[in-house]
């Protein structure tokens, strides 16, 4: 009889879980292993929702953004119970272990299963890039496009109307997202978690900007970073500008995932099936400088990636 390993999409979706998915399932199909998806996140190991997985019904997912098994938050995984719960649903259905596809909340939640005796291998899904170990994440690329096409959309409107727009993006905790956005849109100004903005001067570079004759200022700002809304009317207070804000919203979570998203989620797919074959696990797959690798994921909870402050300089260096 084929072993059994059971694979979640967890947290946020990120578009490409999918071909993440499909990889994870083909892959192990082929080194002899029976695949269960578990639906709606954790929550289908404390509800008893699940299915076998098939080379067929992972056909056509690759191209389709969200993920197929469903994902959710489950608050039950940071309690004794609900760990508990969830390990004895993975010892009655026999499986080897899990592939878990998802973000930080992710990670937390497959270490405290490791600790209980579960094998488990991590993927990396986040539009928020903002996972250690990995220097992007599945979701990532296709997210930062997204919110760059939307900006340029806006910069059309904000220079027909000499307006300052500020832009939210989503990061609720970190701006990698925001930063990159902002260097391929070509943002005036970013805001972002990591670094405490100087409203005064920043009103003062945007009033310049004005002087210099530019016909609209666009600002990213990472909704980690408070209200955008405050801050916009502050801004307008500050110069005497017309300010608008465009919250693009749930948009950078949806769509056909980017080629670049799709090659990276079935790499890692597949890199997380061989290491779960080779017996290397409580591991977080990972893009480091090219190349595909792991890292343990204890490693990769207990550090922070580092924000790109040279990226923020070139940005400003680059918006006169």
């Amino acid at each position: 009889m084929a072993k059994k390993v059971g694979i979640i999409t967890s947290g946020g979706d990120a578009p490409g879980m999918n071909a993440a998915v499909r990889a994870v399932t083909r892959c192990g199909i082929s080194l002899g292993y029976q695949i269960i998806g578990i639906r709606r996140g954790f929550k289908g190991l404390l509800d008893d929702d699940f299915s076998t997985l098939t080379l067929r019904s992972v056909s056509g997912i690759i191209n389709s953004g969200g993920t197929a098994l469903h994902t959710g938050r489950c608050p039950e995984t940071k309690t004794k119970t609900g760990m508990n719960k969830a390990v004895k649903t993975i010892n009655e259905l026999g499986l080897e272990g899990l592939i878990i596809i998802g973000g930080d909340g992710s990670l937390a939640a497959g270490n405290a299963l490791s600790k209980r005796g579960v094998k488990v291998i991590n993927i990396p899904a986040s539009i928020d890039n903002d996972i250690y170990g990995t220097d992007e994440t599945i979701g990532y690329d296709t997210a930062l496009n997204t919110a760059v096409e939307a900006i340029d959309k806006i910069r059309d409107t904000a220079t027909s109307h000499d307006r300052i727009f500020v832009v939210e993006i989503m990061g609720r905790e970190h701006g990698f997202l925001t930063l990159d956005v902002g260097l391929a849109a070509g943002c005036e100004f970013i805001v972002v978690p990591e670094i405490k903005p100087d409203i005064n001067k920043l009103a003062l570079e945007l009033t310049k900007g004005k002087e210099r004759g530019k016909t609209s200022e666009i600002i990213a700002f990472a909704e980690g970073s408070g209200s955008s809304v405050d801050f916009a009317k502050h801004i307008g207070k500050l110069t005497g500008l017309e300010v608008r804000v465009s919250n693009l919203g749930y948009i950078q979570r949806g769509g056909r995932p980017t080629a670049r998203t799709r090659i990276l989620a079935s790499k890692f797919g597949y890199e997380a099936m061989q290491l779960f074959h080779k017996k290397q696990f409580n591991r977080l797959v990972g893009l480091i400088d090219g190349k595909i690798v792991s890292t343990s994921v204890e490693r990769a909870i207990k550090r922070e990636k580092t924000f790109d402050e040279k990226a923020l300089k070139l940005l400003r260096n680059l918006s006169v």
